[in-house]
Parts: structure tokens; sequence; C-alpha cells
């Protein structure tokens, strides 16, 4: 978009306010508008950066006294003539076109003789001449509105960076059990007996063990399921699992996920445990047999 085209573009309908509207008005509109469609919101939106720099526009000269002037007298003839037009018959917009043909006319021996160079301005030539102004002096005001614009797009970022983080720490546990380094062993632990130790109490998106023997890493889909785990898994009785969080989870959502663990909860977990212990039993009695 040009300069020359400013004066077609409705900046008031852009920031979504009144032609009367102040200036705390504009700056409002325009922050809440600009973080709406700022082009690194909407990288998928080929338009958005076009939008983005029309509202910058629009704030640089509604909030400037002169450029508003010019604007606003440039807006206001442009929508006089609409209702005009509106009101005329067939007959009359063609007189219309011929007298607007021959002020154009008119117009340009004005320009072509250098006497008439400095004749009267109309209010296109107005405008264009506050853009251009703006455009060399720059606007204060827009630097300082897109400063905070930018400095609150970081912000939010940051944070949304934080509670990912956060949320993606919260569901992890490690893992320790006594294991010797010469016990090939490692302590009668495995990643599949503490995969089928830990998968009863929710989905597990992974485990891993470490490279140091007693010791693996976790994470649950659910915080539930974490929480289940790290308060009744104990694994094998003679070398016991001990379980705890990488990183706590924050104090509101561990007291709010507290009160879901209730008693129906831990009769589940009994019931699956006592599976748990008949089919180990039912599988060493069928091994005692084979081996008769």
């Amino acid at each position: 978009m040009t300069s020359k085209k400013y004066s077609e573009v409705n900046f008031y309908a852009i920031l979504g306010i009144e032609i009367e509207a102040d200036e705390s008005t504009i700056r409002k509109a325009y922050r809440k508008k600009a973080l709406e469609c700022h082009p690194d919101k909407n990288p998928d939106n080929p338009k958005a950066a076009e939008l983005f720099h029309e509202l910058s526009k629009a704030l640089e000269i509604l909030t400037d006294k002169s450029a508003r002037t010019a604007y606003d007298n440039v807006w206001k003839a442009k929508k006089a003539a609409e209702l005009r037009n509106k009101q005329l018959d067939s007959k009359r917009q063609k007189l219309k076109a011929d007298l607007e043909k021959r002020e154009r006319e008119f117009h340009n021996n004005l320009q072509s003789n250098k006497t008439f160079q400095t004749a009267h301005k109309s209010d296109e030539d107005i405008l264009q001449e506050q853009i251009e102004r703006l455009r060399r002096e720059g606007s204060r005001l827009l630097e300082e509105e897109q400063a905070m614009l930018k400095e609150q797009l970081q912000k939010s970022l940051a944070e949304h960076m934080q509670q990912q983080n956060t949320n993606n720490s919260t569901y992890r546990l490690k893992i320790k059990w006594k294991s010797d380094k010469k016990d090939p062993l490692n302590g009668g632990y495995s990643q599949e007996n503490i995969l089928t130790y830990l998968k009863k109490y929710g989905d597990i998106i992974a485990l891993v063990m470490s490279k140091k023997c007693g010791s693996a890493l976790v994470e649950f889909k659910t915080l539930e399921s974490a929480e289940m785990a790290l308060a009744y898994e104990k694994g094998l009785v003679e070398n016991p699992l001990h379980i705890e969080w990488i990183t706590p989870p924050p104090s509101d959502i561990e007291n709010q996920r507290k009160t879901t663990v209730t008693t129906t909860d831990y009769e589940d977990l009994v019931m699956r445990k006592l599976r748990q212990a008949e089919e180990r039993k039912r599988i060493i009695e069928q091994l005692q047999k084979e081996d008769l």
C-alpha cells in the first residue's frame, strides 16, 4: 500500500473505532488489534504482515494532529461525494462526469504552467505532504507502541515456554534401587519389569534406564498416574524401588490433585496388586511343575 492510496483506506474501520475517538482510545484499539494480527503470532497467514502495517499507519496518522486533520478532510470529502453520488440520477451522473473531466483538464493545465505551480493545494496533496513528513520524521508514539508490543509478545512467549517446561517436568519421576556395578541382573530390575510395575498406574510416555546401575527415569502422561506410582509402587520386596519427583509439581496443582486420590483409588490399586501377586504365584508354580 503506497502513500498515495492511504486516502482510500478507512483507518477508523481498521482499528474498529469511531471518527471522534480520542488518542487514548486509538492507542488502546491499536494494541488489541496489533496483538491479534502480529506476524510473529500468525506465521501461516500471508496477510498478517500487510494488516499489521496498515494498523501501524493508522496509529501513526491518527495520533498526529496535522496528519489526522488532513486525513479527516479527505475522508469526509470522499464520504460526502459518495452521498451526493447516490442522490444523482443517471443523467446527472453523466453531467457530473463531464464536469469532473473538465476540472481535471483545467487542473492539469495549471500544473503545466510554472506560474501556477504554487497554486491552491487539494486535500489529497495536503494529506500526501503530511504522510511524507511522518515518513521523514518518524513517529515517536508508533515506536513506543511497537516497543511495548514487542515486549509484551516476548513476555507472553516466555510464559508459554515456562508453562510447557513446568508441565513436562511435572510428570517425570526418578527411580532408584540397590545394585552393584558387578551385578549383571542390575539388582533384579530391567526395563521390561519396571515397565510392568508402572504401567498399571496409567499411560507412560517414556522409560529410560540410566547407564548408572540402579537408576531410571519415567515420564507419565498424567499427573494422577505419576502420583499413584510415587505413592504406592515398591517393586521387589527384597530390593524395593525408591521413587521421587525430578521436579515437584507446583503447590496449587499438587494440592488440587491430592483431593482426587480417594479411598476407591486405593482399593482399586490393592485389587490390582492382589491380581498381580496371584499371577506371579501361578507362573512360579507352572515353572516348578516344568522342572519336575
